[in-house]
């Protein structure tokens, strides 16, 4: 269901298709804006208890579509009182309707007009569902309220909180007691309300880049790749470095340290000094180094 928007656009069709019935209950061309709108809803008639319940009966039992159109056209007026009330969280007062008529259509369909209650009444709660929804997925970029209780009290903080600004501990403990919460429920929702949205990215084309959140956020130490490949390095650094160390006699642990791990640059004996330390030749020398790093190499095949 349809409502109009600033541009203009053919209201009656989106709302009904090309079912005359619509035309003659008060839609009658095109309607340009939200107020043209409001004022076409506000003159449909509204329906009686007979009515209604004759209408509500006749879709149930025989699924019959005029009937409930009927019951969603006279309850049009309602959407648009209720979306009114939701005008201070700055989101399109069309849009609001909009997604409260859905509501209704719902609240319509659901009707069981043996149960006592006016439609009026039944109507008001899936009207407000749908608009809740609209508003907690688009007041921000980041949802403020995710879970039932979370959400109950977005609505309820917020009515509460009207002008108060910043709010003492004293009217947090106040708060709480009249909403029957936790403080600390308060606190944190307090925060979400408070809090804005920060684009990532510059909004100018100009030399202001490094001041955008986005170049002060993004790292690549944090990356969780580069994470786990930093955990995985150090643990081959250290704990593999050693069981594999540990599994050479004493020479060719003695030729790998001095030639590898002696000094941090890498700079470590040449194959003449180790030779003459152990007299034998330095050809010798690079066999047991070659020999000895082979091993070690399987020995760090679990650390990779």
């Amino acid at each position: 269901m349809k409502v109009p928007t600033t541009q203009s656009q053919s209201v009656a069709p989106a709302l009904f298709g090309n079912n005359n019935n619509a035309l003659a209950l008060g839609f009658s061309g095109s309607l340009g804006n939200i107020d043209a709108y409001i004022s076409a809803v506000n003159r449909l008639p509204m329906l009686s208890h007979e009515e209604e319940m004759s209408l509500a009966r006749r879709l149930r039992e025989q699924n019959d579509l005029a009937a409930a159109q009927d019951m969603v056209l006279s309850h049009l007026r309602l959407v648009v009182s209720i979306a009114r009330g939701y005008l201070g969280y700055g989101l399109p007062h069309a849009d609001l309707i909009q997604e409260g008529n859905i509501g209704l259509m719902k609240a319509v369909k659901r009707f069981d007009p043996d149960q006592g209650v006016r439609l009026v009444s039944y109507a008001m709660h899936w009207i407000k569902a749908e608009m809740h929804e609209y508003i907690l997925k688009n007041w921000r970029l980041v949802k403020v309220a995710t879970t039932k209780a979370q959400r109950k009290l977005f609505f309820n903080l917020r009515s509460h909180k009207e002008g108060l600004g910043t709010m003492t501990p004293k009217q947090i403990n106040a708060l709480a007691e009249t909403l029957n919460v936790k403080r600390e429920e308060v606190i944190e929702m307090e925060t979400r309300l408070t809090g804005r949205d920060i684009a990532l990215e510059p909004l100018t084309d100009d030399d202001e880049d490094k001041f955008a959140p986005i170049a002060y956020l993004s790292s690549e130490t944090t990356e969780p790749t580069k994470v786990l490949e930093a955990q995985q390095t150090d643990r081959l650094q250290s704990e593999g470095l050693q069981t594999a160390l540990g599994t050479l006699d004493a020479r060719s642990r003695r030729i790998v340290e001095a030639r590898w791990l002696a000094n941090d640059d890498g700079s470590g004996a040449t194959l003449h000094t180790l030779a003459n330390e152990f007299g034998v030749s330095a050809e010798r020398i690079r066999q047991i180094e070659a020999v000895a790093l082979k091993k070690m190499k399987g020995a760090l095949v679990a650390y990779i």
